[in-house]
């Protein structure tokens, strides 16, 4: 499926463009900011350990956070935990791939999407197209990506294989990303699937924050074995799915602890 419109980053950012997109970023994390943290009840365990990484990780260390998706405001909503000013920041925020049938159908919507460092990904295109070449163009470079690696809103909530698109970032990355698994619950209470979607208020919303860890070692391992792309692709994948699914199951059990308490 083509982009429908035209490719939404130019080659050298101008400054009018880096500027609306700080404030872009700086808006819509704000609200996030509010909305998640003031306007329902958050609880984030482990939080500082992303704190740190968008913070203090070296220049050189590119950040992949990987989370769950259960509705189509996960991004900005999740972001509510990070530091105010983190969310001020342009060069300390994430990239993220979106669906480009959905976030970039017209100029103004492609216009806004990207200046929130938003990146048209085409469904049914594969793991080798222009966006996925952009992102990896920035783990490259030592930037925070952050993916949704189920690939869609999974509206039944149970657990999906992920897709190959997290294994061919980690394995073309010419650097030694830093991975971190996060799993959140109730944010499809925030903004429920069904009409009319609109944000509610006062919901519980967990979000636990894994152990950061990386796969070099396996990415070597499989390069020194003279494995195919493919198969990279595939055994990086599942093996990001296996601390995926630990970290469900630890969520929802302190999800429902809270929800116990009240």
């Amino acid at each position: 499926m083509p982009l429908e419109v035209r490719w939404p980053f130019p080659q050298r950012p101008a400054v009018s463009w880096r500027v609306c997109s700080s404030l872009i970023m700086g808006m819509v994390g704000s609200y996030s900011y509010v909305w998640t943290k003031y306007m329902n009840r958050l609880t984030v365990h482990n939080q500082e350990v992303l704190l740190e990484l968008v913070d203090h990780r070296p220049t050189d260390t590119p950040l992949i956070t990987l989370s769950n998706h259960q509705s189509c405001m996960d991004d900005p909503h999740i972001w509510g935990v990070l530091k105010f000013r983190q969310l001020w920041n342009f060069n300390k925020m994430r990239w993220t791939p979106a669906a480009s049938d959905i976030c970039f159908t017209t100029e103004l919507y492609s216009r806004f999407f990207s200046r929130g460092k938003c990146v048209p990904v085409c469904r049914g295109d594969g793991v080798y197209q222009k966006g996925m070449d952009f992102i990896l163009e920035k783990l490259n470079r030592g930037e925070w990506v952050h993916i949704f690696p189920e690939g869609k809103v999974n509206m039944t909530e149970e657990f999906i294989r992920l897709k190959w698109g997290v294994g061919r970032l980690i394995a073309e990355c010419s650097l030694n990303p830093i991975i971190l698994p996060l799993w959140h619950v109730g944010l499809s209470d925030v903004l429920p699937n069904a009409q009319p979607y609109i944000p509610r208020i006062g919901k519980r919303i967990t979000v636990l924050v894994g152990k950061p860890f990386s796969v070099k070692d396996l990415v070597e391992s499989l390069r020194a074995e003279n494995k195919t792309q493919m198969e990279m692709r595939k055994t990086l994948t599942d093996f990001i799915q296996v601390e995926f699914r630990r970290l469900k199951a630890e969520a929802e059990v302190l999800h429902r602890q809270i929800q116990t308490k009240s």
